[in-house]
């Protein structure tokens, strides 16, 4: 079945690039608005917008039943949930099953599998993907004295549930445990509803590799690439790069057949991603999580593959096979994307929200710009505060950042505070140019670029 008509439900950059993605395959597009978003790039853009509710999130874009209605009143035959909001909610899935809307994005069964990490985990084991060594649920603290004597200190205490950097808590020595624990299990319950938490090694040299798949009805799977998502903080990426150049060929490869096999195992349909930690000092890589939606980052992947990853959604979504075989995918030159968000540095990255009273975009050759935002914009202060994604494209890693280099230095935005001189003072420091940078990078060096 073809698509005639989609629904977004989603806001900001994300919806913007699923309308043009749908304009690009003659796909009619509506869009979901809060009060808040009525007036945004993605609303002027769509072929029509549905305002379902008032700006705070659990009253519109989490409202699964308005977000339905809208769907269903607007004769729409597809809903895309881009990322974040309910784009992994199993539920949210199961009901559009239920009404006879395609989601676009894997069905609600293999989205339950790998939404529980410590399930994704046992699924990874079952099919030979290599995971991290800890443990299964743990219901107490002592529990995890036990595992960290066989695993060794550091270790982890990580959310079921979770993901974006919450229920995650360092465990250094044994007298930590406790308040590790509490602080975790709480942090956990409050962001899923659900407190259960697991205990992995915590590898000290990590990089944060990923890998992008997508599979179809037919039962094939291909990736297309991996990325390096290590330049974080505090477990929020911000700068991510393709391919991941810091990572041995060989072991690349090894990652690749790892994600495949893995996806494969569970019948996946759609995009996904495969998340890896990868031991730079043991030349080692450990599955951490599945996400079975879009990522934040996408772009870089098609920039070295000249895939369009939202339009391929929409296409196999509709029921087509993926129209390519995996020699098909070809790698060519570097991307680097740097995350601007409305938001203070020098005030502990405190959200900057308020109206934008220039916007002048970078004009640097090989540059790509996903944005939802324009001079004049009003920035709301209910939602994530991600500007836009700014993706530079080179020949190489020297010329790619080279690229972004020219091109932070170029953008201006005024009315708020923003994070792109941040970002500048990473892009230009040492580690960051030779690569030999982890993901506890940034919070260990935090002190030398702040003040910004």
């Amino acid at each position: 079945m073809k698509i005639k008509r989609v629904f977004i439900a989603n806001r900001g950059e994300i919806a913007v690039r699923v309308v043009r993605a749908c304009k690009a395959l003659g796909i009619e597009s509506v869009v979901a608005v809060s009060i808040a978003d009525q007036d945004s790039l993605a609303a002027r853009l769509a072929d029509r917008a549905v305002c379902i509710g008032p700006p705070r999130v659990g009253e519109s874009y989490l409202n699964q039943n308005a977000l339905l209605a809208a769907a269903l009143g607007t004769n729409c035959d597809a809903i895309h949930p881009g990322y974040g909001f309910l784009a992994e909610n199993p539920k949210f899935v199961k009901a559009c099953e239920e009404n006879r809307i395609i989601f676009v994005g894997p069905s609600s069964e293999s989205v339950q599998k790998m939404g529980n990490k410590l399930e994704a985990r046992e699924i990874a084991k079952a099919n030979g993907v290599p995971v991290v060594p800890g443990s299964p649920r743990i219901g107490r603290y002592e529990e995890a004295i036990e595992v960290a004597e066989q695993i060794g200190f550091p270790i982890l205490f990580k959310a079921a549930a979770g993901g974006g950097g919450r229920g995650i808590r360092i465990v250094h020595e044994p007298g930590e445990l406790e308040g590790a624990f509490q602080s975790a299990s709480a942090e956990a319950q409050a962001a899923f509803g659900d407190s259960t938490l697991y205990v992995e090694r915590y590898i000290v040299s990590a990089r944060h590799i990923e890998i992008q798949v997508f599979g179809d009805k037919t039962g094939n799977v291909i990736h297309l690439g991996e990325r390096d998502c290590s330049m974080q903080r505090r477990y929020q990426k911000i700068i991510e790069e393709a391919p991941a150049a810091m990572v041995p060929d060989q072991t690349r490869g090894k990652i690749r057949e790892a994600a495949v096999a893995l996806v494969k195992g569970i019948s996946y349909e759609n995009a996904g991603t495969c998340e890896f930690i990868y031991d730079e000092e043991r030349d080692e890589f450990y599955f951490l999580e599945m996400n079975a939606r879009i990522q934040v980052e996408h772009p870089v992947t098609e920039a070295i593959t000249g895939v369009d990853l939202v339009q391929l959604q929409l296409r196999v979504a509709g029921g087509e096979a993926i129209p390519y075989k995996q020699s098909d995918i070809k790698f060519q030159g570097h991307a680097i994307e740097c995350r601007i968000n409305a938001e203070s540095p020098q005030r502990s990255f405190h959200p900057s929200p308020g109206r934008i009273t220039l916007w002048r975009p970078p004009e640097t050759e090989g540059i790509r710009l996903d944005t939802h935002c324009y001079q004049g914009y009003l920035v709301p202060p209910f939602y994530d505060s991600l500007l836009a994604k700014l993706i530079v494209y080179g020949k190489d890693r020297s010329d790619a950042l080279e690229r972004t280099k020219v091109a932070l230095g170029q953008f201006r935005i005024e009315g708020i505070e923003t994070n792109t001189g941040f970002l500048a003072f990473l892009i230009n420091d040492q580690a960051f140019e030779s690569g030999r940078y982890n993901t506890r990078w940034v919070e260990g060096n935090i002190d030398r670029f702040l003040p910004v």
